[in-house]
């Protein structure tokens, strides 16, 4: 009997280290998830992400997704919305709300305590990011102009856009957690560190939605690759490039495209997929 006891306690002991809540259904004040004051996500495998294959552990159970490009249509589209945005600032006229830089972003993945649900919605700023032999000069381009009076930053901003198709890695969005930290996570974080799978959603028309492997990336963990320290640069200097300096710098959330709808109101759309 003491050697049951004993057996049972070591396993509980064991299956309660991992990052999980998936059978308790706690939420953040349960999770291992930070290592003093970074976080690790430990369900996402990018280590042949450049064969455009990346491993997760989604649902309970480790799984292979082939990463896709975005459409041409989808790239025209936010290109073109994007470009349309830096002439509204010029002419001192607010941003569009509709359009690819304001995704909602459908997660799921275990209930914080202040709720019932595991499911969970959000709006996230949303961009691209340079392919990997580009990025560091495009983060050197703006360190250089990042004190440059607002309109140049616009033409700046203006002349990635209109390369978008040379410059840009169309098999990825990126945006940042901007919320979460040790003491208090957003439900969103607490969703793609267990079940790193994401929804995207664009209101426009047309309207496309993107299904997405996340990687979370912070910023102070010591064991980044070359490329990852490259990723959390960049998204960070990209955001405050436009909405000014921040003091910190914040979590990069990779969403990695594995699947492309067509939600437009049309008879030949109404979500259908369109890549792969």
């Amino acid at each position: 009997m003491k050697k049951i006891s004993a057996l049972l306690l070591l396993t509980i002991l064991i299956t309660g280290i991992s990052c999980s809540v998936e059978d308790q259904g706690y939420g953040a004040e349960d999770l291992d998830c930070w290592r003093d004051a970074y976080c690790v996500q430990e369900r996402v495998d990018i280590s042949r992400e450049q064969e455009g294959i990346i491993r997760a552990k989604v649902d309970k159970r480790w799984q292979e997704y082939r990463t896709v490009d975005l459409p041409e249509k989808f790239i025209q589209w936010s290109v073109a919305k994007r470009l349309g945005t830096m002439e509204r600032f010029r002419k001192h006229q607010p941003p569009e709300l509709s359009g690819p830089h304001n995704a909602m972003v459908a997660s799921y993945g275990a209930m914080r305590k202040d709720s019932q649900f595991k499911i969970n919605n959000a709006v996230k700023g949303m961009g691209f990011l340079p392919k990997r032999g580009k990025i560091k000069a495009i983060i050197k381009m703006l360190e250089d102009t990042g004190d440059n009076p607002f309109p140049v930053k616009l033409d700046t901003l203006t002349a990635l856009y209109e390369k978008a198709a040379d410059i840009y890695d169309m098999s990825k969005q990126v945006s940042l957690e901007l919320y979460a930290t040790p003491e208090f996570t957003t439900q969103t974080f607490l969703n793609q560190m267990l079940n790193p799978v994401a929804a995207l959603v664009f209101l426009d028309i047309p309207s496309y939605k993107i299904k997405a492997i996340v990687h979370l990336i912070h910023p102070d963990d010591p064991n980044l690759s070359d490329y990852e320290r490259d990723i959390v640069r960049y998204i960070n200097l990209i955001h405050s490039y436009f909405h000014g300096e921040f003091s910190k710098n914040f979590i990069a959330a990779v969403y990695h495209v594995v699947e492309v709808y067509d939600n437009s109101p049309q008879k030949e759309a109404r979500g259908r997929r369109i890549a792969p």
